[in-house]
């Protein structure tokens, strides 16, 4: 049975799904409830992310009427910072509702704005709204992206409410690419949306959104024509809506205290990934990093050093920093053969999977030299070896940062 929107955890506040009229519209949503409890500031603030799967699905609207119904009851709120997108509706809703100042940064002789987070913690409100969690900061701001800005107002126990997409997700960036020809540039690593308290899913069917798209109330006439003939194509959003669905019933079920998948035991899986210079070893780590996380099994990686020329170690140096960014656990094998010492480090480390690139090309004759990738599953028999291969774009690559 497909997984219904809803808020993930076990504080989770009662959302469902956003309160909309039949033409797709969000409608002014009825009074409900919104515990006190669940935002009472803590040691460390709360964290709520409200996920959808394109712009315009109703994450902004729903964070603001979630404000608006937590400031009626007598919590201190704030935005801290609000993207407008030239929605009036959404506008609207930022009416009653404190601004904290945003810092203006002057890049190449042109003023940005960007979210002030000092001046928030020297305000320290007990909540505050953050649009758009996903976003790089301009060069010259203290931190490089806004999740970073949002985890340190966490740590000084301000609970944040915050905003984005599901593409935006750093173990997706793969498989969006494939489907909508985007390379999404601004991502979010998955262990800080596992941070998060509660993840609650901004829901509209692709074609109520395609009929508002249409109707220029999410971008103007002239650009929403464009987007739907790029990215909001309505298969693209359909597996984007999906991927958005999943991730969602994995974040209900991962924070259901005690409970694992049918058959499953916590720990019974463990995974390494294998990184090699190759360039498919992103795609590797991605793939490895969500399995991993959907099965809940501690996930490594493991580099063999050779003799390789500069711009191969600089390459792999990058693959063991992205490791890194994804919360793997990184070792550093010196072996003159490299599939033999992987199997020697998985056996010794009670490795369940193996992931590791697949050959761009195959061997052109029987007794030419087996790839690393070949030889691996060879000698790992009593193992599951997955080769990721590079995913390919359904049409030509783009790039994305929002």
């Amino acid at each position: 049975m497909k997984p219904q929107p809803q808020a993930a955890g076990p504080d989770a506040i009662p959302n469902g799904e956003s309160d909309r009229l039949a033409g797709g519209e969000l409608a002014q949503p009825a009074s409900r409830e919104v515990s006190p409890s669940k935002m009472l500031p803590l040691a460390r603030g709360r964290l709520r992310v409200y996920l959808g799967y394109a712009a315009g699905t109703g994450k902004t609207f729903q964070m603001l009427t979630d404000g608006h119904a937590l400031r009626a009851q007598g919590h201190d709120v704030v935005i801290g910072y609000f993207e407008p997108h030239a929605r009036p509706a959404t506008i609207a809703l930022t009416e009653g509702l404190e601004f904290v100042p945003n810092r203006e940064i002057i890049y190449r002789g042109v003023a940005f704005r960007e979210m002030d987070t000092e001046a928030i913690v020297r305000r320290r409100p007990e909540i505050c709204m953050v649009d758009e969690f996903a976003h790089t900061n301009i060069p010259g701001s203290p931190r490089e992206k806004r999740w970073q800005d949002v985890l340190g107002l966490l740590e000084t126990g301000i609970n944040v409410l915050t905003t984005m997409n599901v593409q935006h997700l750093e173990s997706l960036n793969d498989e969006v690419f494939q489907v909508s020809g985007i390379r999404v540039r601004e991502t979010i690593p998955d262990w800080v949306i596992g941070r998060a308290d509660e993840v609650v899913m901004v829901d509209v069917t692709p074609e109520a959104l395609l009929n508002r798209l249409a109707r220029g109330v999410v971008y103007p006439k002239d650009r929403a024509e464009l987007a739907m003939r790029k990215f909001f194509k309505e298969p693209t959003l359909v597996t984007l809506r999906e991927f958005a669905l999943r991730q969602t019933a994995h974040e209900v079920e991962i924070r259901q205290p005690g409970d694992t998948a049918p058959g499953q035991r916590p720990g019974e899986e463990r995974i390494l990934v294998v990184l090699t210079e190759d360039p498919g070893t992103v795609a590797v780590i991605r793939r490895a990093r969500r399995v991993a996380d959907h099965l809940q099994a501690p996930c490594m990686a493991v580099a063999v050093s050779a003799e390789t020329v500069a711009a191969a170690r600089e390459r792999l140096e990058k693959h063991l920093s992205f490791a890194r960014d994804l919360h793997l656990e990184t070792f550093r094998l010196n072996e003159p053969d490299t599939a033999a010492a992987v199997v020697a480090f998985a056996r010794r480390q009670r490795i369940t999977q193996i992931f590791v690139s697949k050959p761009s090309l195959p061997r052109r004759w029987p007794w030419s030299p087996a790839s690393l990738a070949e030889t691996i599953v060879r000698q790992a028999h009593d193992m599951q070896v997955t080769l990721v291969a590079g995913r390919r774009p359904t049409e030509p690559a783009r790039t994305a940062g929002g």
